[in-house]
């Protein structure tokens, strides 16, 4: 397998965006993130700051109309351009780590896509949120869940596979248990099986 794209979807609080740094690091692949926008916002000479607010939001119905298969939606429209720019770099033949974007549906047609979803028990997620946000517990706990609905709602928006099913990802891996280290090592271990590097 000559290009390798790692896909990781997460729960909030369950550390799946520092698995995604640690691995990029370990594997010498470009990530990207919220870097996306950056990019974009680059190449169209726009406010990055006006793309951000829209970044992996839902796009609001009552709000949204669509004519000619063009979107009044900021957020479908901000959507489509990450996606359109994860496509072209994958068409490249670039390979990298991205993280959400809806990766393993956007690019699933790539040979060289492993996608990886990471959950987390929710007390860890929690205390997880209070330690790096320095949130209380009852902000966290809220956090959480506004964040996983928010998430799960911006996917299945832009995917015919659903957030978070194990059946539309080659690993669903719970970091509460192994700790992020240790969650990295796993992966790690699982992609140089599937692209036979020892």
């Amino acid at each position: 397998m000559s290009q390798l794209i790692v896909s990781i979807g997460r729960e909030y609080g369950s550390g799946g965006h520092e698995i995604a740094v640690k691995l990029a690091e370990r594997l010498g692949l470009k990530l990207y993130d919220r870097n996306l926008l950056e990019e974009i916002a680059k190449h169209k000479n726009v406010d990055y700051s006006e793309l951000a607010k829209y970044d992996e939001t839902p796009k609001k119905e009552i709000l949204t109309r669509t004519v000619r298969g063009l979107s009044s939606s900021h957020e479908h429209n901000i959507a489509n351009m990450q996606f359109d720019y994860l496509r072209k770099k994958a068409s490249e033949g670039e390979s990298f780590v991205v993280v959400g974007r809806c990766a393993e549906s956007v690019l699933k047609d790539f040979e060289g896509l492993i996608s990886i979803f990471v959950l987390g028990d929710i007390e860890c997620r929690v205390q997880r949120i209070i330690k790096v946000r320095g949130m209380t517990e009852s902000e966290a706990r809220s956090a959480v869940s506004r964040h996983d609905r928010t998430r799960k709602a911006y996917h299945n928006d832009h995917s015919r596979m659903k957030w978070g099913d194990s059946r539309n990802y080659d690993i669903t891996l719970n970091s509460s248990k192994l700790g992020i280290d240790n969650a990295v090592d796993l992966i790690e271990d699982y992609i140089n099986k599937r692209t036979g590097n020892k």
